[in-house]
């Protein structure tokens, strides 16, 4: 960690351009998010949670409730009351699929999953235009980059909740 104070480090053209990109991202997703929202006729953070459900399970990976917590930022607690939200809603079940009885598996229900998807599809056409469109070589230099940048914002997160004074 260096003492650089961002606010008035002298940052070339390019990586701020790259900060603005960063931002336009989020602001692009969340917006795409409460599409998605609006389409399932849930809350912004079930949605959200729902919609990362249904990915882990498309890829062969399911999520335990600890798991999912920490991919939308949101304490085991409340993560713990939408969970139950969507449980009662019919979108998910939770098994115990491990032979460690103890761990909690996240599946959404096929009706859900079948209309997330739908949904997906649809809201993803131009990501996925852009993604087939890139090179292999620059898709492994913006991942690179992503990881290093996520890697940072996790440091700094874990960083401020350990306590550090500000």
């Amino acid at each position: 960690m260096t003492d650089a104070d961002p606010l008035v480090e002298a940052w070339s053209a390019a990586q701020v351009e790259v900060m603005h990109g960063l931002r336009d991202w989020v602001v692009a997703f969340e917006a795409l998010n409460q599409h998605l929202a609006t389409w399932m006729r849930l809350p912004a953070s079930d949605a959200t949670a729902l919609g990362q459900i249904v990915w882990a399970a498309e890829a062969g990976t399911p999520l335990s409730p600890a798991q999912l917590a920490r991919q939308i930022g949101m304490t085991t607690g409340a993560t713990t009351i939408l969970l139950n939200r969507l449980e009662s809603a019919g979108h998910l079940v939770r098994s115990r699929e491990s032979a460690d009885r103890r761990r909690v598996t996240l599946r959404p229900v096929p009706a859900s999953r079948e209309h997330a998807r739908r949904f997906l599809v649809a809201a993803g056409a131009e990501i996925a235009d852009v993604l087939r469109t890139t090179s292999p070589a620059e898709l492994r230099t913006v991942a690179a980059f992503l990881g290093r940048i996520t890697g940072a914002a996790a440091d700094a997160d874990r960083r401020l909740g350990a306590g550090e004074k500000l």
